[in-house]
């Protein structure tokens, strides 16, 4: 989890993306992946790092992050809404969605869950890959 976050964190920074566009990624990947460690049927992988994928790109000025796991899926009613309700538990997907601006909850039927979002990148002025 962390070791996700450090390469995005350092990704971001090296880019020149606003650090609150990457805070805000970077907590986002966090609740993800913690959620793919909870939920994620990693149960016979000793090592909590096997248990779940991420991707990260950059598409333009937008970053999409994937996370995906070899769990049972989300429960239907979380896949059906675009933001999860808040819960006891739920609540890291409920931030995902609250600090991305395009959530999107799936199963891959027999495979596990499939966590995407996507945030619009601000830059700083002196930003290596600055989209105008």
């Amino acid at each position: 989890m962390s070791l996700a976050r450090r390469l995005l964190l350092g990704t971001m920074e090296t880019a020149g993306v606003d650090p609150d566009i990457s805070f805000d990624l970077s907590v986002a990947l966090s609740e993800a992946c913690a959620n793919a460690v909870e939920h994620g049927g990693g149960g016979d992988i000793p090592d909590e790092t096997e248990a779940y994928h991420v991707t990260a790109y950059l598409d333009g000025d937008c970053c999409r992050i994937e996370v995906t796991d070899s769990g049972p899926g989300f429960p239907p009613a979380t896949v059906a809404r675009r933001r999860p309700a808040l819960a006891e538990h739920g609540r890291g997907l409920h931030l995902i969605a609250e600090l991305s601006d395009h959530v999107r909850f799936r199963n891959r039927p027999g495979r596990g869950a499939v966590v995407s979002f996507d945030k619009i990148l601000k830059w700083r002025d002196d930003a290596l890959l600055k989209v105008s």
